[in-house]
């Protein structure tokens, strides 16, 4: 466990109230990975309202578990990006192309607008966006099966 300088805690309206070593207090503050896929946790901010960093974390594992459940909580309410485990069908391989996989959350149905709606990241990941703005991840092409990356190569 980490020894820490500061204090946070939620307020009666729900937000995260930061207090500094020094007494500085500011209300509102929101967690913000630096490098939400490529390294989640890694480098972990938390932010004012104005827009200032007040904290920065190299580890949220290294926090005090009540510190780590907070900034977990808040994260987990912000972030919704399931990650796509297989790709089950796709209506056309013209877009708009209706897709339905099998994510981490449960299998679901996606609407491609365009081949522009998805982005490589680094060599192996890919972000798709749905058209109702819905980000999911391939966090590795080469662990999905045969079928699903045949599927998805008639879009790259």
């Amino acid at each position: 466990m980490t020894a820490i300088d500061f204090r946070l805690v939620r307020d009666a309206f729900g937000r995260l109230v930061f207090t500094g070593a020094d007494g500085t207090v500011a209300e509102g503050v929101v967690p913000v990975r630096a490098f939400p896929i490529s390294a989640a946790d890694e480098g972990v901010s938390l932010v004012a309202a104005d827009g200032r960093e007040v904290a920065w974390f190299d580890r949220v594992a290294d926090l005090p578990e009540a510190v780590r459940g907070l900034i977990e909580g808040e994260l987990a309410s912000r972030e919704f990006m399931p990650e796509i485990k297989r790709i089950v069908s796709v209506s056309s391989f013209a877009t708009p192309s209706t897709w339905v996989v099998e994510s981490d959350r449960g299998e679901t149905t996606l609407v491609l607008k365009g081949e522009e709606d998805i982005r490589r990241l680094g060599s192996a990941a890919l972000l798709i966006a749905d058209a109702n703005g819905i980000h999911f991840l391939v966090r590795d092409i080469r662990a999905l099966d045969r079928a699903s990356r045949k599927m998805l190569d008639r879009f790259l």
